[in-house]
């Protein structure tokens, strides 16, 4: 991470994705060795299907209570763009917009979850990243 800092916000985005899709899988992992046969929340097939979207992978992805978020800002305060997915214990999926903050809906599927994220973004041109202060090269 400090090496992606001293490059930009493009490169802050990029690594935070691939640190936050290892770190869900080693809490899955050791959730299965803890818990065996106890559902864990499908956050990580979540990730996987939004850091395959173009659009979501440049943005800032985060995490709060399980919900997926996504930033046009690389810290805090957030600039959250679209909206937030919930991997819920069901295996489904709830899809909430920001502002004004409502669930859109709840699907069966990650992919599903992206596609209505996707169609919350602003239409035009994309966010522009930003860096947080500290991070600044």
């Amino acid at each position: 991470m400090a090496a992606a800092r001293s490059r930009g916000p493009a490169d802050i985005v990029e690594a935070h994705w691939q640190s936050l899709q290892l770190s869900w899988q080693w809490r899955r992992t050791v959730h299965q060795i803890r818990t065996p046969g106890r559902p864990y929340p499908g956050i990580v097939p979540l990730l996987e299907a939004a850091a395959a979207q173009p659009r979501l992978r440049r943005l800032y992805p985060f995490t709060s209570h399980f919900a997926l978020l996504f930033s046009s800002s690389t810290g805090y305060p957030w600039i959250v763009q679209a909206g937030s997915i919930e991997p819920l214990h069901s295996g489904r999926f709830t899809v909430r917009r920001r502002s004004p903050f409502a669930v859109i809906g709840e699907v069966e599927t990650a992919e599903e979850a992206v596609a209505l994220v996707l169609e919350l973004l602003p239409t035009g041109p994309e966010p522009v990243i930003t860096a947080y202060p500290d991070e600044h090269v």
